[in-house]
């Protein structure tokens, strides 16, 4: 007799019944499983918070000092009800966790966010085998594929720096948890130090708390509002762009690093003088290697380009469906930022064979 699933999904988010907890909840439930920080993961409205020790503060900022947040280390096992949790390193930013979920045998992975890319400022992501495997699908698309991200923080690094010799200030736009720290990590501390949005500061503050480095940082109250900022790197959320606070910069080049950047037209319509592809997510083939690797029987797909990734992986003997949720991967807390339809991917861009 076939068995019910561990999770099944709600008006709340993802249920698991004989555990009694929800995974990344988005309405008010009584324990929520987190797998990271950011806004469309960790709402508020739950009694009981539960995630990865390294990133409990970060939680704690998104929710605030009354929250009821129990961290777990990477890797230890926890009894809920009638099944065992624990988290596991995703790689998608500090303290981000895939759940795993078992239950007289039966194990469920949930990756929540994650890549594969190498990424100083959290821990590498694990495959953790499972019989099922509910994957983001933010990329799934085969256009998304990365450059190796130190050669594109070198291209910000050396946009940067001619900006510089030009008199020009630099605006990099970047979503301020997670990218804007590991643009951060990746800078030359020779060239600082760079001017963050209080929005970036705050969030870097908990970030070297937990003994990450990265280059100094100011920012704007550090110094006289009619400051002259040509020659500096500024980092700033997506939502800042053309707002009063950034138009306060004079001989402006304005870049934004997303994934996004990767889909020819899209830096042209955000009026951006550039584009640096750098995602927090998984590309393609990173997906197609991470799934692969769970050695999973069946895998449930969720936001971004469910419907081709899952199609892709019927078409090569998996069994695999798209499980419609309220996730939306790659806008941290710009709701107005919408990721682009799939009508953008290039046409000449096809499923391979």
């Amino acid at each position: 007799m076939e068995r019910p699933p561990l999770l099944t999904l709600t008006e709340h988010g993802l249920h698991c019944a004989a555990g009694g907890f929800y995974v990344d909840a988005w309405g008010p439930v009584d324990r929520n499983i987190v797998t990271h920080a950011h806004s469309d993961h960790a709402r508020a409205g739950a009694r009981r918070y539960l995630c990865a020790a390294p990133g409990r503060d970060l939680l704690g900022l998104r929710l605030g000092d009354d929250a009821d947040i129990q961290p777990l280390a990477y890797g230890q096992s926890l009894r809920l009800g009638d099944v065992a949790v624990s988290l596991h390193p995703a790689g998608h930013i500090l303290g981000s966790a895939q759940v795993r979920v078992e239950q007289r045998g039966q194990v469920w992975v949930v990756s929540g966010d994650y890549k594969l890319a190498p990424d100083p400022t959290c821990a590498a992501f694990e495959p953790v085998r499972c019989h099922t495997f509910l994957s983001e699908s933010t990329f799934g698309l085969p256009v998304y594929r990365w450059s190796p991200p130190a050669a594109i923080l070198a291209d910000i690094q050396q946009w940067w720096q001619d900006n510089r010799a030009q008199q020009k200030t630099s605006l990099l736009l970047c979503y301020a948890l997670g990218k804007a720290q590991r643009i951060l990590a990746g800078l030359d501390p020779a060239l600082g130090p760079v001017v963050v949005h209080g929005a970036v500061d705050r969030i870097s503050h908990v970030y070297r708390a937990a003994d990450i480095p990265m280059i100094a940082t100011r920012t704007i109250a550090d110094r006289a509002r009619t400051a002259d900022w040509r020659g500096a790197l500024i980092l700033a959320p997506p939502s800042a762009h053309n707002s009063p606070w950034t138009r306060r910069f004079k001989q402006l080049s304005t870049g934004f690093a997303s994934g996004w950047m990767r889909v020819r037209g899209q830096r042209r319509r955000r009026a951006l003088d550039r584009g640096f592809a750098l995602s927090d997510h998984a590309d393609w083939p990173a997906l197609l290697t991470a799934i692969a690797a769970t050695e999973a029987e069946h895998i449930l797909v969720t936001h971004g380009q469910a419907a081709p990734l899952a199609r892709y992986l019927n078409e090569h003997g998996k069994h695999a469906e798209v499980l419609a949720t309220r996730f939306v991967g790659d806008s941290d807390d710009d709701p107005e930022l919408s990721p682009p339809a799939p009508a953008a991917q290039d046409p000449a861009e096809e499923l391979p064979a």
